[in-house]
């Protein structure tokens, strides 16, 4: 589904992010977007947030098996 590949993406880049900040102390969000109560920076981290409960849904599917084109 796009809307998996869409909040895995963007919590891959929360996670960068927060690994930046915790290394290093730089919030790349809030230094492209604004400062950390930027409306922005906000909406960014909202999505981001929002983007993660997707993923934890995502760990929690029945998933299908591949269907091979032989078989098809």
């Amino acid at each position: 589904m796009v809307i998996d590949k869409v909040a895995l993406t963007l919590a891959i880049i929360g996670a960068l992010n927060w690994g930046s900040v915790g290394l290093f102390g730089f919030d790349a969000v809030a230094f492209l977007f604004g400062g950390q109560m930027g409306v922005v920076s906000r909406v960014i981290y909202t999505l981001v947030g929002l983007a993660g409960l997707w993923c934890v849904t995502m760990l929690f599917r029945e998933t299908e098996p591949f269907e091979s084109k032989e078989n098809a």
